[in-house]
């Protein structure tokens, strides 16, 4: 056979992270800080307009799964707006093919990392089961908890993150992101400072290592829904989370060891950082395999 005219990928199209159906325009993106200065104040205000109406709705577990459910879809809608029109493509972090999967997958990794994390605090003497709440209460607090998952990744990780990766590079930006994620916590009842060093360094760098790996939110979204459910709504240890929608498990904590989180609940362990860093460590070594560890100035302004 003689040799094909079919041309043959460049390097930099073989490391491109976007899918294959990917939309992609001639039109350049606005620049960063632009884009930044515009998207962040906007979803910002999303995630304070959708708090108290997440909580007004949380009387019954029907109407809280209803209104988490919307307010969680007019986000996603807003964001797609947005990367239409300060980027000038489709947003395929948001891709629908990879959503069920995405969202499967992380929700395992959610809810096994903080299963582990429970129980090797119980065995430490750290957490009881006291009792049975209610499954109403676990319904409940899924409603309120899937519009908090999804509108924070697309605030911290579709926009804080990606956009600071163009200027930092990917570890730079995991670092920074993560931890404005992490201090924003600070204004959660209860919640210490320590507590939110904790929330940065456990889920801010693992949940932007998790993006840079699958340059896909659907994993982190349901990473962090898991998280937020096993932590209120199935082991009732909600520690500086603002959620009293109730729980399948009732349980009490050791607040006075530090070991164990204090006050902040058990995201203030040393535990779940060591768990959750091991996470992160996997993640990266994955996003080191598929090239989409950048260093500064080498992000695609269209991923």
């Amino acid at each position: 056979m003689g040799p094909s005219n079919e041309r043959q990928p460049s390097p930099e199209e073989q490391q491109d992270p976007r899918p294959p159906h990917a939309e992609t325009s001639s039109r350049r993106p606005r620049s960063t800080w632009t884009r930044l200065a515009i998207m962040f104040p906007v979803l910002l205000v999303v995630m304070i307009v959708t708090a108290p109406i997440n909580e007004a709705a949380s009387g019954g577990p029907v109407i809280a799964l209803i209104v988490g459910v919307g307010t969680a879809v007019i986000a996603l809608w807003w964001y797609v707006g947005l990367i239409r029109w300060l980027e000038h493509r489709s947003a395929t972090e948001l891709v629908l093919a990879e959503a069920a999967p995405g969202l499967g997958r992380g929700a395992l990794l959610g809810f096994g990392v903080f299963t582990a994390t429970i129980l090797l605090i119980m065995a430490l003497g750290g957490y009881r089961v006291t009792g049975w709440g209610s499954f109403e209460g676990l319904l409940i607090t899924l409603g309120l908890m899937s519009c908090v998952a999804v509108v924070e990744e697309l605030l911290f990780r579709g926009v804080l993150f990606r956009l600071l990766e163009e200027k930092l590079g990917t570890l730079g930006s995991i670092g920074c992101s993560g931890l404005v994620f992490g201090l924003i916590h600070v204004v959660n009842p209860d919640f210490t400072f320590w507590g939110a060093v904790a929330i940065s360094i456990e889920a801010g760098f693992m949940l932007g290592a998790a993006y840079a790996a699958t340059r896909s939110l659907w994993l982190p979204i349901g990473l962090h829904l898991a998280w937020n459910l096993s932590l209120a709504g199935i082991y009732g240890t909600g520690g500086g989370t603002d959620v009293g929608a109730g729980s399948l498990l009732t349980g009490t904590m050791n607040e006075s060891n530090p070991l164990f989180g204090g006050s902040s609940g058990p995201e203030a362990s040393p535990v779940a950082i060591l768990l959750c860093s091991a996470l992160t460590a996997a993640f990266l070594v994955l996003a080191k395999r598929r090239g989409r560890l950048y260093r500064r100035g080498e992000v695609p302004t269209t991923r």
